[in-house]
């Protein structure tokens, strides 16, 4: 399953997710932190849906009451 997350209080504005058999395969950010998007998307990549969840849930970026970690639990909340 592929599909597209519009983020929401972050720099990034979409996160491009693909998932299978309950696996993150891939993560692509739109906009965000060039480098720090591209850490998490490597560091997810051929987890558990839930497990990324687990572990990415609830971070908050500076002041903002979430964080691209965040908005990327949400995401896969979302289809859960």
């Amino acid at each position: 399953m592929q599909f597209t997350y519009r983020t929401n209080g972050v720099c990034s504005r979409n996160i491009h997710i693909e998932i299978e058999d309950g696996i993150v395969k891939s993560v692509k950010f739109e906009g965000g932190c060039n480098g720090n998007t591209k850490g998490i998307s490597a560091l997810v990549e051929g987890m558990k849906v839930e497990d990324v969840i687990k572990r990415l849930e609830g971070i908050k970026c500076g002041f903002k009451s979430t964080s691209c970690p965040d908005q990327l639990a949400e995401a896969l909340k979302s289809v859960e």
